[in-house]
C-alpha cells in the first residue's frame, strides 16, 4: 500500500490552524480527521528498531509483565478487524486511512513480536485469527477498546519513566508506537461522529444500541480479564497490571491524574476542530472526585474539582 509523505504529529498540530467552526458529519469533516490519520504518518520500520541493551533488573521487570501474550494476539486481530472493515468502505479517502490504520495496527505487531524476541521473552503459540462476520462491530470493538487502553498505557509510560521502573531508552524506543495509539483514537472517534450524522435518521438508534453493547462488551470482557489474573492468567487491562507493577511507586490515584495529563498532552498535537475520545477520560476524572487520596499527598484533594470540571 502506497502511503502518504509523512510528517511528525507534532509538525502537524503546530501547522494547523483554528480556522472556521466545522459541522460534524461535513464533507470537511471527513476531509480533516482522514487528512490528520494520513498525513502523520510515520514511516519507521520494526526491523531497523534499535532496542537497548537492559541490566538484567530492568529486563527482569519487563519480562516479568503478564501481557505480552495477549499484547501481541490482540494487535494482530485489530490488524484483522480493522482491515476488513475497510474493504466494505466505498468513500476513496476515508478507505485509505482505514487501510492505513490496519497496516499501522499489523505493524503495532510486528514492532511487539520484535520487542519480545529481542529481550527473550517467551510467547504462547498464537491463536488463529478469524475474520469477522460484522466488520463494522469489530471495527467498533477494536476502536473503543483502544480508547481504553491507549489512554492508561499513555500514563503508564509516563509514570514508568518517571519512576525508573523502564530506562529512559526504552520508553523512548517505543514512543512512536504509543503516539500511533493517539492517531488511531482521535480517528475512530471522529468516525463515529462523522458515520452517526452521515447515515439515515432510521438506523441512528440501532447504531446507539450498536455502541452501547459494545462499551457492555468491553466491561464484561475486563471484569473476566480481572478474574483471571489471580489464576495466573495474562491479560490486557493496563490499569491493574500496570499500577500493580509499579507498586509503592505510584498509587493509583497518581497514575490517572498523570493518565489525564498524558491524553491531554498527546491530544494537543493535532486539530483542535477534532472532536477528542471523552468517555474514559470523563469517567477517570469522576473516579478522581471519589478516591481517597493518599495521606502523604492530602492536598491533591481540593484539586479533585479541578478534574471534574474538564471536558
Amino acid at each position: 500500500m502506497n502511503h502518504p509523505s509523512a510528517v511528525s504529529g507534532l509538525r502537524a498540530g503546530e501547522a494547523a490552524a483554528p480556522g472556521a467552526p466545522m459541522r460534524l458529519g461535513s464533507g470537511e469533516h471527513l476531509n480533516l480527521f482522514c487528512r490528520m490519520l494520513l498525513d502523520t504518518h510515520d514511516p519507521y520500520r520494526p526491523a531497523i528498531m534499535d532496542w537497548p541493551a537492559l541490566e538484567k533488573e530492568a529486563r527482569d521487570r519487563l519480562v516479568s509483565l503478564p501481557i505480552w501474550d495477549i499484547a501481541v494476539q490482540t494487535e494482530g486481530r485489530a490488524r484483522l478487524n480493522v482491515a476488513t472493515y475497510a474493504t466494505g468502505i466505498a468513500d476513496p479517502l476515508l478507505k485509505q486511512a482505514v487501510e492505513l490504520n490496519a497496516f499501522e495496527e499489523g505493524r503495532h505487531q510486528t514492532v511487539l513480536s520484535h520487542l519480545v524476541r529481542a529481550y527473550g521473552i517467551e510467547l504462547a503459540p498464537e491463536p488463529e485469527c478469524v475474520t469477522p462476520k460484522d466488520p463494522e462491530w469489530a471495527f467498533m470493538v477494536t476502536g473503543f477498546s483502544e480508547c481504553i487502553d491507549s489512554f492508561f498505557a499513555f500514563g503508564l509510560f509516563d509514570a514508568a519513566k518517571r519512576t525508573g521502573f523502564f530506562p529512559e531508552s526504552l520508553v523512548d524506543t517505543f514512543e512512536p508506537v504509543i503516539q500511533e495509539e493517539a492517531r488511531h483514537i482521535l480517528f475512530f472517534v471522529n468516525w463515529v461522529a462523522w458515520h452517526r450524522r452521515t447515515m439515515r435518521r432510521w438506523r441512528r438508534p440501532f447504531f446507539e444500541l450498536k455502541v452501547l453493547r459494545v462499551w457492555l462488551f468491553l466491561i464484561w470482557e475486563r471484569i473476566g480479564i480481572a478474574r483471571n489474573v489471580g489464576n495466573g492468567v495474562q491479560d490486557n487491562n493496563f490499569t491493574v497490571t500496570g499500577a500493580n507493577q509499579l507498586g509503592a511507586d505510584i498509587d493509583v490515584g497518581d497514575l490517572v491524574r498523570i493518565c489525564l495529563c498524558e491524553n491531554d498532552r498527546r491530544m494537543s498535537r493535532y486539530d483542535g476542530r477534532l472532536p477528542r475520545p471523552s468517555t474514559v477520560p470523563a469517567l477517570a476524572r469522576l473516579a478522581l472526585c471519589f478516591m481517597r487520596s493518599s495521606r502523604k499527598d492530602k492536598h491533591k484533594r481540593s484539586s479533585c474539582s479541578s478534574y471534574c470540571g474538564g471536558s
